[in-house]
């Protein structure tokens, strides 16, 4: 039987399995609260992938306004990918990059004309999707993560 993922948006009853996920995949750990806060200020970018009804994904994300890059020139509406993960049984499915395209257009949905993310130097598998999907390294932070690894901040103009 072919299994099948599908992407809704995040409720509250999810908190538990996303913290699980958050937990098991990620050392940046968050509290309860943070989630809720994103989930009510930003729902159209906090998405869950499920597959045979149990969670295996989620993504999370919020707007901000901050000086443009790209030449954009000014203040605008920023997407930050605050917090992607996919558990190890629903990896190399496509998973990550369905629920970036939803968040993003979430983002769009918000009015924001850039998408960033950090993600870490070695995290190739990563790092290679986010450049599928139009991303280009745009700065590297030193000693970003609580272990002292660097991040690249990744960018993406939005249409």
């Amino acid at each position: 039987m072919q299994q099948t993922v599908k992407l809704r948006k995040f409720k509250p009853d999810d908190l538990q399995s996303v913290i699980h996920i958050n937990r098991l995949c990620l050392p940046e750990n968050y509290m309860d609260f943070f989630f809720m806060d994103l989930h009510q200020r930003f729902p159209e970018t906090f998405i869950i992938a499920e597959e045979d009804r149990k969670i295996v994904g989620y993504i999370m994300c919020r707007i901000e306004v901050g000086l443009a890059s790209y030449g954009l020139g000014g203040l605008i509406r920023k997407g930050h990918v605050v917090s992607i993960a996919v558990l190890p049984q629903g990896r190399r499915k496509g998973v990550a990059q369905a629920l970036m395209d939803i968040a993003i257009k979430g983002m769009v949905y918000y009015k924001a004309k850039l998408c960033y993310l950090e993600v870490r130097v070695t995290n190739d598998p990563g790092v290679a999707l986010y450049k599928k999907l139009g991303f280009e390294v745009s700065r590297t932070l030193k000693g970003y993560y609580s272990d002292g690894e660097d991040a690249y901040v990744m960018t993406k103009k939005l249409d």
